[in-house]
């Protein structure tokens, strides 16, 4: 179990203090809000990080390269259950039927309690499969090529419900008590959003009461869009429990608890209908009264929130797993119909407009791969601190997924847009383009929105200058500020110059051979990056929080450098392990191209952007000034 010494506590609480004290206000809602957000961050780096090292302007080639490839006997361990649940899916599951129906076939669920799917996370002195992140991961890229109803099931079970908290924080006696459930097919899910809470927990209005004697706690309250909800047998629920006092002022805390969903006063009042996965089994669920042991409580009162993003570093590496799935199923999509489809006297794959959606496809679908198959492995190391990362893969792979459906659904054209089951009943190849475009979606948003993840990341590459000006703060005496400010001084004489020089000396990687000058782009641009950065602190100071787009467009830098550096990597091992192959050159090539031409715009748009006309002009929107531009419509919704 996850335990912090007193040291780290004092030191988190002073850095707490000065990033709320310098960004509420004196609101007291916001201040809540970022009190909240602030105590359930991890101060700390363990283990290095590739991204935290990147704002700072340090280009880290060992952390990526040689690529960590799966090894052999790994591999063939997610082989075996692989190819047996892949085979059971095709020949026993429709997407199609699940799609339409909303309804994952019973006996399909049941098979998959059989084969342990359920308990696939779970060590094996429990009963469980215990597959390695880059296994498990396979599985869900697998599945989710085929049907996102069920990866989703697979995944929100495994990620974000019981399983990964219980196995990061949960008690000895938890484990015992939990675990043997879902190798026996028992399944979870995870409740945390309410109608008013989203990017937002410290809104939240679901309580847990403890009991005088201490021996359990009465929940209260209503939780929307409980991914499993409708099926689950026990659920991860964050609720409030008694505030704390720091400083005087009141601060909410958050605990996470394990709840039996056949507990009296647990009701799955509706269940959620959404554009897509028709398969996903999502409810509202309302807690009445509700009794649940005091053991069942995880970690320690207070430590919810914190214990939600622990766990939703490694949890969120099945997104970009799962989009990656999807985009090979359209890269295959538009491979076979761009080759078949001949308009013109030429396959329409190899006209211009339609090579330039092939090749963007294939490219980044590669990078996708590097990205996840990286990430994955760095969760199995344990030795690299992958928040940042994580956060960019699940940015990035879902933001690319999209694109990357659009253009296949484009090069599609009407037959995109058909549903695969009105394809087949006309004697069409049942190709799911607009299922996939339906299903994915939702990828942008659930599990950190793209905005939110741009802000998180912000927040921990603004977080290394922070921590130096912590001492300004932090110490009440004249000689002790002095002493911080010399030490401030002192760093940034020799780490200011070297963003603006740095690229003068540094390594020219020929030994990567073509992918040398990818490697020498990523760090001479981290030093821009870095300097960017804190001139943005510089000039907006205790203003930066609100300047989103300004933080978005260099977070979207960041995460393309990220990409870049996966993707060379991935490139140049696989070419030096298969020689007679340079497809992964010439892919790794074309993405670092256009990757290269985005990071360029986003630099130009920090340094000349129309942020202030946009945020004046959705002022007077949201005002209503330009509401007669509405005129002749049948509004939807409420009439006001």
């Amino acid at each position: 179990m996850h335990k912090k010494t007193e040291k780290e506590d004092k030191n988190v609480a002073l850095e707490d203090s000065f990033i709320v004290e310098a960004s509420a206000g004196g609101n007291e809602g916001k201040r809540q809000a970022m009190q909240v957000a602030e105590d359930a961050r991890e101060a700390d780096y363990a283990n290095p990080s590739f991204g935290a090292q990147l704002f700072m302007g340090h280009f880290d080639l060992s952390l990526v390269y040689p690529f960590p490839l799966q090894s052999e006997e790994d591999k063939k361990i997610g082989d075996e259950i692989i190819e047996k649940f892949s085979k059971y899916l095709e020949e026993n599951l429709d997407p199609e039927e699940v799609d339409a129906t909303r309804t994952i076939p019973k006996k399909v669920i049941e098979e998959m309690g059989r084969q342990g799917i359920f308990a696939l996370k779970v060590p094996k002195e429990y009963g469980g499969m215990d597959l390695s992140q880059v296994n498990y991961n396979r599985l869900v890229h697998r599945v989710s090529s085929y049907c996102g109803g069920t990866a989703v099931l697979i995944s929100a079970h495994q990620s974000i419900g019981v399983p990964q908290p219980l196995k990061m924080y949960g008690t000895e006696e938890q484990k015992r008590k939990f675990f043997p459930r879902f190798r026996q097919g028992q399944i979870s899910a995870f409740a945390l959003t309410e109608e008013e809470v989203g990017s937002d927990p410290a809104q939240m209005k679901t309580i847990a009461v403890p009991s005088e004697d201490g021996k359990f706690y009465t929940i209260n309250g209503t939780k929307l869009w409980c991914t499993n909800g409708a099926l689950a047998d026990v659920m991860v629920v964050m609720a409030l429990t008694p505030p704390k006092f720091k400083k005087g002022k009141e601060n909410r805390q958050i605990s996470a608890f394990i709840v039996e969903t056949n507990t009296p006063g647990v009701e799955v009042v509706h269940r959620c209908e959404f554009m897509g996965l028709g398969g996903i089994y999502n409810a509202l669920i309302k807690f009445t009264n509700v009794k649940v042991p005091a053991e069942n409580l995880l970690w320690a009162e207070g430590r919810g929130l914190a214990l939600a993003l622990g766990t939703i570093n490694v949890g969120r590496l099945t997104l970009p797993a799962a989009c990656t799935g999807g985009a090979k199923q359209c890269l295959s999509i538009a491979r076979r119909w761009g080759r078949d489809r001949v308009q013109w006297g030429l396959p329409i794959g190899l006209h211009e407009a339609g090579a330039e959606k092939v090749a963007y496809i294939a490219s980044t679908t590669f990078a996708m791969d590097a990205i996840t198959w990286l990430t994955s492995a760095w969760a199995d190391q344990g030795n690299v601190d992958i928040r940042i990362e994580a956060a960019m893969a699940k940015l990035f792979c879902t933001e690319a997924m999209w694109k990357v459906v659009d253009m296949t659904m484009q090069l599609r054209g009407g037959r995109g847009y058909e549903k695969g089951r009105s394809l087949a009943a006309r004697g069409e190849p049942n190709y799911p383009v607009e299922r996939i475009m339906r299903d994915c979606r939702i990828n942008l948003i659930l599990e950190g929105s793209s905005e939110i993840m741009k802000l998180f990341l912000a927040r921990e590459a603004i977080d290394p200058h922070l921590k130096r000006a912590l001492g300004l703060v932090q110490n009440k005496t004249f000689g002790g500020k002095m002493k911080t400010l010399g030490s401030l001084l002192g760093f940034y004489a020799g780490w200011y110059p070297k963003q603006w020089f740095g690229w003068l000396f540094g390594p020219s990687y020929k030994e990567l051979g073509e992918m040398s000058k990818y490697f020498a782009y990523i760090n001479d641009t981290s030093h821009q990056l870095a300097r960017s950065i804190f001139h943005a602190m510089a000039w907006h100071q205790q203003r930066l929080e609100k300047k989103e787009m300004l933080l978005g467009r260099l977070m979207e830098i960041g995460t393309d450098l990220f990409a870049m550096a996966a993707t060379a990597s991935y490139a140049a091992t696989l070419y030096k392990k298969n020689p007679k192959d340079r497809s992964p050159l010439d892919l790794a090539s074309y993405f670092c191209a256009l990757a290269e031409r985005r990071i360029s715009k986003n630099f130009d748009d920090v340094a000349s952007s129309d942020d202030n006309h946009t945020n004046k002009l959705a002022k007077q929107v949201i005002d209503g000034e330009s509401k007669w531009l509405e005129n002749n419509v049948i509004w939807a919704g409420p009439r006001n």
